[in-house]
């Protein structure tokens, strides 16, 4: 692990802060790392309301997609939701569904089937909306490169509305309306959303239109908030504010479908990180294993025994998905060892019987084994169809797209996205991605980075630091848990190794005559000698709270020790 410190903000903006809040030095100084400078963004930041959120009529387009869909409406025209088959996807084709439902009942719901189909606006979809008679579909979360799709759809005499939150290419689709803050000649003033949060964006607009306040849509917000934890949007601005109040709902009144996955869970309060490790992949596992239209039947169930039996068949295609993960991650570290490609730039492996479903999930694990980007294949009908995931700071959709040439189709983002090819065009796609990683990464990406906030004194940790730095969530991507580092830090003497296989460490840690405070360190076991016979080390960590036999206290979670 490198350990990178992060630059220290200007004095002159952190004393400002710190004066402002009347708040410590440490406070200020994480608040300006995070672009927070006067008063009002901090009021925005720990106090947001839903008043914060954007007029959704700033996003282009989004004037042509209400009055297409109230007209659709008036003239009781049928309506076909269309989505992804992940998170993002089933999020979405779910919220925008249930609320066009509440109040209009021609609405239906399509999900591509991952295998038949594969990803995005598919022809079958289109001719299922022809067979019954639907004239409108709304698009979420894809369909922003489906040119040849929506014209096929118009030969047809059925308009599009694409809600999207991809790079586009260079020509959008003719749809009546593509919502997309990442059209280059859109002008809305956050363009991090998440497919489902674009949805969000139209339903508000529906609702101004209907004199609906934003307050009847707080219950809708569970969905956005799962959708913006598992596809690792930033937590900022709106996101923030959106993951906040959806967060709220999941953990005070979440709709049935939410609530059957976590009534097991036994945690008082979830946090985004418990929504990407426990909700998310019970959602995903449904369009993995099976079919995606299970994900949607279980979020729009209003009936709570009926969610309960479809969330059991969920829980049970997560198993199966675990297994196939595993097995095929084995598979593949065997692959990469065998053909002896470690010392490559990137990763690239193909087997033709591998699951498509689970392939996204293999490639993230070869990530955190070799830290390179990463690429992992297998046979999709008479193509191969992969998913990609990259390391920290390094755009994989930018490389490929230098290697197009060798590719069927693509799409994604900075680190992760998806292609298909042709089998005989596999080798010369695998030698040219290395070829462009090799040539455009620098050194220092090829190793995993901590990256650190501040340098701490163990004096600076008590109850009301932890009171302020809880206030700092909901964390995700640009507001990450802060990470500290300490320097002379020594073990009391009893540091030992726990689990199975001695692979975590305990440890009581003190720092000159500070108070000590529990340490834990997954997956430092074997740094054991490190912290012996009272050796002095230099640690990272995060600080958080353990509760044990009702007793709440601070504890240090190691993230690495040297």
């Amino acid at each position: 692990m490198r350990w990178t410190i992060k630059s220290k903000p200007e004095k002159e903006k952190v004393q400002a802060l710190q004066n402002a809040l009347l708040v410590d030095t440490n406070i200020a100084t994480l608040l300006v790392q995070r672009g927070i400078e006067t008063f009002e963004q901090a009021k925005t930041f720990f106090r947001p309301t839903l008043e914060d959120l954007h007029d959704p009529y700033l996003m282009k387009d989004m004037d042509k997609a209400v009055t297409r869909i109230e007209q659709a409406i008036a003239n009781e025209e049928n309506i076909l939701v269309f989505g992804d088959y992940d998170v993002d996807g089933t999020t979405a084709v779910s919220l925008v569904s249930s609320y066009l439902r509440s109040y209009y009942p021609n609405v239906a719901t399509y999900i591509p089937d991952r295998y038949n189909e594969g990803y995005g606006v598919s022809y079958t979809g289109i001719d299922y909306a022809e067979d019954n008679d639907v004239k409108l579909i709304i698009a979420l979360d894809c369909g922003i490169k489906s040119i040849d799709h929506v014209k096929y759809a118009q030969d047809k005499n059925i308009d599009f509305i694409i809600c999207d939150h991809h790079r586009p290419g260079d020509s959008l689709p003719e749809a009546v309306a593509v919502l997309d803050p990442k059209r280059e000649d859109c002008s809305y003033p956050y363009d991090e959303l998440c497919g489902c949060g674009v949805g969000f964006k139209l339903i508000q607009a529906l609702s101004q239109n209907r004199n609906i306040t934003i307050n009847e849509l707080f219950p809708y917000l569970d969905l956005v908030a799962t959708a913006i934890a598992a596809d690792i949007v930033p937590i900022t601005g709106e996101n923030r504010v959106l993951a906040k109040f959806g967060l709220e709902v999941i953990n005070t009144n979440p709709r049935p479908g939410i609530k059957a996955l976590i009534q097991n869970v036994k945690k008082k309060v979830l946090t985004i990180t418990d929504v990407v490790f426990i909700v998310a992949p019970r959602i995903n596992a449904a369009g993995r294993v099976k079919h995606g239209n299970e994900a949607v039947a279980l979020l729009t169930e209003y009936n709570l025994e009926q969610a309960e039996q479809f969330a059991s068949e969920i829980e049970g295609y997560n198993s199966d998905r675990k297994e196939l993960d595993k097995q095929i991650t084995q598979e593949a570290l065997r692959q990469i060892e065998e053909n002896d490609e470690l010392e490559r730039f990137s990763t690239v492996v193909y087997q033709e019987d591998w699951h498509k479903g689970v392939i996204g999930i293999v490639a993230s694990r070869l990530v955190e084994n070799y830290y390179r980007p990463t690429i992992v294949f297998t046979k999709s009908g008479d193509k191969l169809a992969a998913s990609a995931r990259s390391v920290k700071d390094f755009d994989v959709y930018n490389a490929l797209e230098a290697c197009a040439e060798h590719l069927e189709q693509f799409g994604g983002h900075m680190y992760a996205a998806g292609m298909t090819l042709k089998e005989e065009n596999y080798l010369n796609f695998k030698n040219a991605f290395e070829k462009e990683v090799k040539n455009t990464i620098h050194p220092d990406l090829l190793i995993p980075e901590i990256a650190v906030d501040l340098e701490l004194d163990f004096s600076d940790i008590d109850e009301k630091f932890m009171r302020i730095l809880k206030q700092f969530e909901p964390f995700g991507p640009e507001n990450m848990t802060p990470v500290f580092m300490s320097k002379n830090v020594v073990d009391s003497g009893y540091a030992k190794t726990l689990g199975n296989d001695g692979e975590h460490l305990k440890a009581f840690v003190k720092q000159n005559d500070s108070q000590n405070f529990n340490a834990i360190g997954f997956g430092l076991g074997k740094k054991l000698d490190i912290v012996k016979n009272r050796n002095p080390f230099d640690a990272v960590y995060i600080v958080e709270e353990n509760e044990w036999n009702g007793n709440v206290s601070l504890q240090l979670q190691l993230r690495d020790i040297k």
